[in-house]
């Protein structure tokens, strides 16, 4: 990953109007975004708010999703095969996609094969020139496991591209619809590094989405114009603003005063002003997403399964629900979310018994209690959109068993860099879905592959969850792959590495004559979004 300290501060020659004067420019829309992003490629970020400024504004994908069915769908692939063992697909690209150029590189020719070869060797490929440029941390492409899965990558003439599997995997396809899987230019990658700066091709992109990188200001702001060469179409607004505005409070504050046009993630406390405002508009999207607190099951003591029971049981997950999400999240259970394949609706579930808590804490050797660090996330989600107070209120709840929690908390890029390296004691975290498939979930964050990748906060690995995780990805029919899921739910309750609490929808604001802008599971698209 790179550190967004790192980045480039990107020139601009001509000064834009900011703040307030962007209301009288019908070609301009701003967007006041949560963070900073980490990278402007997505390949190696890992955080919304990156992928929200680098993959769904300047990229597009092999596939996309259906908004409803959550299904792949053609983009930068406009057909594709599978061979009867599930182990070979064969793409067909879109001819005629232009991508953009900037102020190092004009592209001389279209979108072709060679560009979905660089952009997964890139990645899987520890000799490839680009393989340490910007000190690649590919990780999404390894917690989904395709560095092992992809054995090979075949160029069969410029229109067609084919992968060839080690094994079958049911959530393949869907892979080529998530952020990481974004696609850069390989004759670009060529020509910078040829001149000695490959960095140039993750600090100042070049992609075939629906805008371009014009400007980047660490922790203030990026510009963006509209791709004039789009192959979906023309952009209806010219000018793309994402103000950096970490504050949820001032998040809404300049959407009331006009100098934002959309907010991410409004806070729950805020909805009934939303929808107070004439001006304003209030949006909802049933989401894929689970919120939780994770054990480190690597550290004493949560590597005894009594005691992550017994911190279940002494958690009430109802009063953060009814205090924090103010009915805008349902108490989670698995690490599934509703609604999704392989979701075990009988799964047992904690209940609030601190009595029961006790007990268990007794059983494990810990009667008088212990002390511990709670880390706590400074960004807001679906998930968890005040997540101090689901810290202090889950402190309050373990003070009552004995266990002293000291909350703490670090900038988002250090939050998930620590987490992945295993620093804390138990952290809040959560994951909204990338692709529709339950192994986006069951084994990106849970599965023993995973605790060396980073994804999996909890650190652990159980065979009898993995196996029926594992299994699943062979096959291709929902009806087995759901039964294997229940089975290795059933083993997630019992080991309780996790605390799962939450399962939200998505909500964002906006002024009330903003149309087009949509959320979905691929999260923003900017593409139709204009000013009425």
């Amino acid at each position: 990953m790179i550190a967004r300290k790192t980045l480039l501060a990107l020139a601009l020659s001509t000064l834009l109007p900011t703040g307030a004067a962007w209301a009288a420019n019908n070609d301009t829309i701003v967007y006041c975004s949560e963070a900073s992003p980490e990278s402007f490629n997505p390949q190696i970020a890992s955080s919304g708010p990156s992928f929200v400024a680098s993959s769904q504004v300047l990229y597009n994908r092999l596939v996309n999703f259906d908004p409803e069915k959550n299904t792949p769908v053609p983009s930068l692939a406009t057909d594709w095969t599978i061979s009867p063992d599930g182990k070979t697909y064969t793409f067909t690209l879109r001819q005629g996609v232009k991508f953009n150029s900037n102020k190092f590189f004009k592209p001389t020719r279209d979108f072709n094969a060679d560009d979905v070869i660089f952009s997964v060797m890139r990645q899987k490929d520890p000799n490839h020139p680009y393989h340490n440029v910007s000190k690649g941390n590919y990780q999404y492409f390894s917690d989904v496991g395709l560095d092992k899965l992809i054995t090979e990558v075949k160029k069969v003439d410029d229109n067609h591209v084919q992968f060839v599997l080690s094994e079958p995997n049911a959530a393949f396809l869907a892979d080529w619809g998530m952020d990481f899987a974004s696609i850069l230019s390989a004759e670009y990658a060529d020509a910078m590094l040829k001149k000695g700066t490959p960095e140039n091709v993750d600090n100042w992109p070049i992609g075939t989405g629906p805008y371009v990188l014009q400007q980047y200001k660490a922790d203030a702001q990026i510009r963006y114009l509209a791709n004039p060469n789009y192959w979906e179409g023309a952009v209806p607004t010219k000018h793309l603003i994402f103000a950096i505005t970490p504050d949820v409070q001032t998040r809404l504050a300049k959407l009331q005063t006009n100098e934002c046009q959309i907010i991410p993630a409004p806070a729950p406390v805020q909805f009934d002003q939303i929808k107070g405002n004439k001006d304003l508009t209030l949006h909802t999207v049933d989401a894929l997403n689970v919120g939780y607190l994770a054990f480190n099951t690597e550290k004493k003591p949560f590597d005894n399964a009594l005691v992550r029971q017994a911190l279940n049981y002494a958690t009430d997950k109802k009063a953060i629900i009814d205090a924090v999400f103010l009915g805008s999240a349902t108490v989670a259970k698995s690490p599934l979310p509703p609604n999704m394949l392989g979701y075990k609706k009988d799964l047992k579930d904690y209940g609030y018994d601190p009595e029961k808590a006790k007990a268990l804490l007794k059983q494990a050797g810990l009667d008088k209690g212990f002390e511990t660090t709670l880390w706590s996330m400074p960004v807001q989600r679906p998930y968890n959109p005040n997540s101090r107070r689901i810290a202090e209120m889950i402190q309050s709840d373990w003070a009552k068993v004995g266990v002293k929690a000291k909350i703490v908390s670090y900038e988002w890029g250090e939050y998930l860099a620590g987490m992945r390296r295993g620093e804390h004691d138990t952290a809040l975290f959560g994951w909204m879905s990338d692709n529709g498939d339950p192994d986006n979930f069951a084994d990106t964050l849970l599965g023993c592959n995973s605790v060396k990748s980073g994804s999996n906060a909890a650190r652990w690995c159980d065979k009898a969850y993995d196996g029926p995780v594992q299994q699943a990805k062979l096959t291709s029919d929902p009806v087995k792959r759901a039964a294997l899921y229940a089975q290795a739910q059933e083993v997630f309750y019992a080991q309780a590495p996790w605390i799962p609490l939450a399962n939200g929808k998505t909500f964002y604001a906006t002024r009330s004559n903003v149309s087009g802008y949509s959320v979905s599971l691929m999260g923003s698209d900017f593409s139709k979004a204009k000013l009425n």
